[in-house]
């Protein structure tokens, strides 16, 4: 198996970057750890730890949109990996939008672009 610098990571966690495999575009930032890139690597689904839940999360296990990683790369000091998934599903953020990144600064302000694809509340079972 790849081994990863852990122990240069906060609580032996390590970045994770989440593209999507065709256009390229950012989804999300999570974080790995030790399990979770075991869990990935030998499933071919992308796991994180959850730093809020502290725990192992199979990324879509609630949500249904799951990202099947279709290639791993690693950058220079082995700390942090870039996941490029086949995002199954619309959405890869939990507020229901394509990607995390859907907020925009603008003259100093947070905009929204773009809508949510789903209502997390109806998913989730409470406010996200």
């Amino acid at each position: 198996m790849v081994e990863l610098h852990f122990s240069k990571g906060s609580d032996g966690l390590l970045p994770a970057i989440v593209q999507d495999h065709r256009s390229g575009e950012v989804l999300m930032l999570a974080y790995i750890n030790e399990q979770a890139w075991a869990k990935t690597l030998a499933t071919g689904q992308a796991h994180y730890w959850s730093r809020s839940r502290n725990c192992l999360w199979l990324k879509g296990e609630s949500s249904g949109n799951i990202q099947l990683v279709r290639r791993i790369l690693v950058d220079c000091d082995a700390d942090t990996v870039l996941f490029q998934v086949e995002q199954l599903g619309e959405a890869a953020c939990h507020t229901g939008h394509r990607s995390c990144f859907h907020r925009l600064v603008v003259d100093g302000r947070l905009v929204v672009e773009g809508r949510p694809l789903f209502d997390p509340e109806a998913v989730y079972g409470r406010k996200k």
